[in-house]
Parts: C-alpha cells; structure tokens; sequence
C-alpha cells in the first residue's frame, strides 16, 4: 500500500509468516500536548507530516494507514504475533486474527465462486456507543466499489462478484455481491479462491464506515479537529487534531478489548523535518520516530540505537509515459540502466536496503510459498552495478538507446524535471540521480520538492515527467504490485497503459491455481518492466526506526505500527 512520504530506506532474507500477506517544516503555532508528571501513559510518535486524509477508503499512503489500524478495526485485524523466531530487536511482529468478526465460514461453490459468511462479534461498537452491524459492512464495500468515491483502493476488492459492473458505472452498488441476512451476518461472494482474501479484510479500504455519519458530512466527516463528526469503530477514538501539528487518540471506551489497551492517548506528532524529528525524540518528547537526517543514519547504526526490521516495498522512479520524452521506452530504460543503486544504498541511505534489478520485492511469495520467492524466480532484469565495469557497460547500452532515440550523447534532449516530496532523503536521492544522468547521458535534469499533499495530487494527475515513489505490499502476494499499472487504476501514476498488460493481470485475478497465477503475473512483470521500462527500481527497502521506552508495540512488514497495546518500560 501504498505511498510512502519520508521512508528513504527488505532484505534478502527476508521470512514472513503466512499470516503477514500483508505499512518543508511543519507549522508550529501550535504545540502538541505534554503530558505532566502522572501514572498516565501518554505516549507521543511521529510518522510524518499532516496526512492527505483520514478516511478509510481514501487512503493511500502509510502514515495514514498506521492511524487507521488504531482508529478503525475490519473483519479481520493484526495482534501481536509474539514469535521469538521472527521478532526483530525491540519490536515484535503481528499475525492475523478475528478482528469484529468472531468467526468466518468459506464455502467453495459449484461453480467456482467463494462465498464468505463473516459472523460479527456481538460486543462490536462505534465510539459513540452504537453498535457495529452487517449492514455498516455492506454500505462500506459498495462506496468503496463505486465510482462515485474515487477510491485509489477500489480495486482491493476487484475478486467480487458484481465489481466491474459497479466500479464501471454500469451497475448500481446494490448489486455488488455482499448482504446482511441479519445485524451480525456479512456475506460475500467472490470469483475465484483467491489466496490473499482475509488480508484484504484487514487492509485500511475495507475498514466499516458509518452511512448515517458519511452521508451527513460526506466531505467533511474526516476534517474535523475533534471526535463529533469522527465517529470509528477501532481501539482509538479521535480526541483532538491541530492541523499540521498534531492528531491525538485516546482509548474507544466502547471497544471491546478497551480494558486491555495500553497508552491513555496516542499523539501522531506531524513533522515533515527530519532534524526536529530526532531532536523531539531526543529530548523526549517523542518515544518513536521512523525517519531520521541522512548523515545520522550511520551514527545511530554503530551506536545500537537505529533498529532495522523487514519491509516488503520498493523505491523507485517513475516515468511519465504518455508525454515525451519518456514515451519512448528506450529513454526510459537509459535513464534506469545509468542509476548506480549501489551508490544509492551505501553512501546515502546505508540502512541494509537491498539493489532492486526488478519491481516485484524480494519476500513475496511464488507459487510454493516454501520454495523460491517471486523475484528469485523471476530474475534481473538488467545486471546491478556492484562494480565500476557492470556500470560502465549498463552505461554503454544506455547511451546507445539514447542515441537511438534521437538523442546522441544527449544532445536536443529537453531540460526535465525530477519531482519529489520535501524531505531531506529524498533530496539526496534526487542529486545523486540528477548528477549520473548529466555524466552518464547529458542531459540536464532539474529537482522540484513539492509538499506531500500537493505532490501526491501532481503526481496522480500525470503532471510530471519523472518522479520518486515508493511502493510497500498491501499483502504478501506479487499482485500487490503489479495490479496497481492496469489500465486507469487509481494508483497508476505513470499514466501506463498496454492491453497484452491488462490481459496478463486479468488471467492472474481469474485463476486460483497457484503455478497459472504466477506464471501470468511474471509475464506481466516481463512486459512492464523487461519490454515497456515503465519504472525504474532503485532498491528494495528496510525499515528503520528508533523508539525509547516502550513494550508491547508490534509491527508487520507491511509497513503498520501498532501501539495499541504499549506499555512503558
């Protein structure tokens, strides 16, 4: 899932349990809250800076996805895996457990459909006292499937029934393949056995939604700084949000498990600079921090204080590929092939992240989740650059395509710009590419830093020609990945569109045969990345973080923090 804003930095190594198929300065006028001196916990971490919304079916990027796994809880939900063999350092991983659902039924039919029957937990309450029903799961499913909401997500439940006519316009949501037979019955049907199904019951998009609460403020029940009009069903209540300051939670006393939850509030300091992040967390004032200044990053290593966990995601470039110059496929590959990533990796991110010669992740399954993982399988698509000689010949062919291209040693080649998110990691990445395309290729390419908001939005709509993006699993599952460039999906930044692509994905989502799905979406990878060049893999992340004073949190490679249950140590 998903956008990262500030996470400059998955190994090779990586196991993940079956279970985790599946994370400018800020203003400040003013000041987040301290708590006094008390037998409270009040525990204040810092993610990133004001996120682009708070709402379930909108969301896209990580910050906000960490929110939601304390404001709302799906079907299904991630608990504290506890597992001495997979724990990292002083986090533990998560499993997947029942989350409102108590229990679930799965029926393979007759013809080939699945349908789901998900029994709701009768203590399952919204923050205001009322109780959570089947019917607040159905209304939620058909607005995340209908285009009237413009979910980048819609496509997460693309596996049921009735979706494509819905999603196209040419059905209304009523007709989507989920019902309430009762309060606490939710049914759904999808069209084949898909393998990541119940981690999409637990991914932010499918999160209940209230109607009457939507419908009333349908553009504004997510923006208010207080919890009146923010009504959730999760272990966290809003309490407070100072816009570009801070969003503080306190505990949902209607949850169910609200006698075992851990801090008495949890603030997301929002901070977009990376100095005054570490300066809080020194001094304090913040007990997490994920992002740190680049020249810190060593220190922090060598001293024992920087922690590194697993990250199934990949950072990347992206190019715009329905406007010139980066139309043409051989421009594209030119600027991939002159990236040194291993520069990248070693002088300026140095947090373990692994050289990515492919988009799909090391970590994500294959067809035999024991055997080899999907970028095993699947290979390079050119040879990293781990010496002098490997780059100067990735550069000998880049050069050639570029001349190929009309563009010889550089020459004619138009100023471009290489657009990214204000954040001190991201610059540097962005020099260091600008200066080996101006050695490499001749050509001159300009650095825009624009606000996460704003860049998103520019980003989306295809106003750029290049751009940094990051990419984290959804689910452990290479369709997180690639699913993502169909045609017109809301996540497709690089505006890609090729029907032998689309045809690939549809074969892969059509079929529950392990070796058919994989097969189709390693063609698919072939035509995106070995044929079209449409992105430019610069690595494969980790996930770093300090944190001071806590126990009990946990956390999945998907990228969630999860705090519900922290104490102070």
């Amino acid at each position: 899932m998903r956008n990262l804003k500030n996470v400059v930095s998955l190994s090779m190594g990586l196991v993940v349990l079956l279970s985790m198929t599946f994370f400018g300065c800020s203003k400040q006028e003013t000041a987040a809250p301290v708590a006094a001196a008390s037998d409270t916990f009040d525990l204040s971490v810092c993610f990133a800076s004001e996120p682009q919304t708070i709402d379930p079916a909108l969301n896209s990027a990580v910050d906000g996805a960490v929110m939601l796994q304390h404001f709302f809880e799906g079907l299904m939900k991630w608990a504290d895996g506890g597992n001495p063999a997979t724990d990292k350092g002083n986090m533990n991983y998560a499993k997947l457990v029942n989350g409102q659902a108590s229990s679930y039924e799965k029926v393979v039919n007759a013809d080939g459909t699945v349908t789901y029957t998900f029994k709701l937990r009768p203590d399952a309450k919204w923050s205001d006292g009322k109780a959570v029903t089947a019917d607040d799961f159905v209304f939620t499913w058909q607005r995340l499937a209908s285009p009237a909401t413009a979910a980048d997500y819609c496509y997460m439940i693309d596996m049921v029934q009735g979706y494509a006519e819905v999603n196209s316009g040419a059905a209304d949501p009523s007709t989507l393949a989920v019902s309430a037979p009762d309060a606490s019955t939710f049914q759904v049907t999808i069209t084949y056995d898909c393998p990541y199904f119940l981690e999409v019951c637990a991914f932010p998009a499918t999160f209940p939604v209230r109607k009457d609460i939507v419908e009333a403020n349908p553009d504004t029940w997510t923006t208010a700084d207080n919890s009146a009009n923010y009504i959730s069903n999760g272990p966290y209540k809003l309490a407070e949000w100072v816009h570009d300051s801070y969003i503080k939670m306190v505990p949902n006393e209607h949850h169910y498990d609200v006698a075992n939850l851990g801090p008495d509030s949890i603030t997301f300091r929002l901070l977009a600079d990376q100095n005054a992040m570490l300066a809080g967390y020194r001094s304090g004032d913040l007990q997490f921090i994920n992002d740190m200044p680049v020249d810190e990053v060593a220190g922090l290593l060598a001293s024992g204080e920087l922690d590194i966990v697993d990250y199934i995601g990949t950072y990347y470039v992206v190019y715009q590929t329905q406007k010139a110059p980066f139309d043409d496929w051989r421009v594209r590959k030119a600027f991939t092939l002159a990236i040194d990533s291993p520069y990248i990796v070693e002088q300026i991110t140095q947090s373990g992240e692994v050289p990515a010669a492919g988009f799909v992740p090391a970590g994500i399954y294959d067809a035999d989740p024991s055997g080899a993982d999907f970028r095993t399988t699947g290979g390079n698509y050119w040879e990293i650059p781990t010496t002098d000689e490997i780059y100067a010949k990735n550069v000998a062919e880049a050069k050639q395509l570029l001349a190929d291209a009309g563009y010889p040693n550089g020459e004619g080649f138009p100023v471009v710009t290489y657009l990214y998110n204000t954040n001190d990691g991201h610059k540097a990445i962005g020099e260091a590419l600008q200066q080996m395309w101006q050695k490499e290729l001749g050509v001159t390419v300009q650095l825009q830093n624009q606000e996460w908001n704003a860049f998103l939005e520019n980003r989306k709509n295809g106003e750029y020609q290049i751009a940094r993006n990051g990419w984290i699993a959804d689910y452990n599952d290479p369709i997180s990945f690639l699913d993502m460039w169909l045609t017109g999906g809301g996540n497709n930044d690089a505006q890609y569109s090729v029907a032998e692509y689309d045809a690939a994905i549809a074969e892969a989502k059509a079929s529950a045969d392990p070796a058919v799905r994989m097969a189709a979406m390693h063609k698919a990878e072939d035509i995106i990345m070995g044929r079209d060049w449409a992105l430019g893999p610069i690595y494969f992340y980790t996930q770093k973080y300090l944190m001071q004073d806590i126990d009990g949190a946990f956390y999945t490679p998907l990228g969630y923090f999860v705090f519900s249950y922290a104490s102070q140590n």
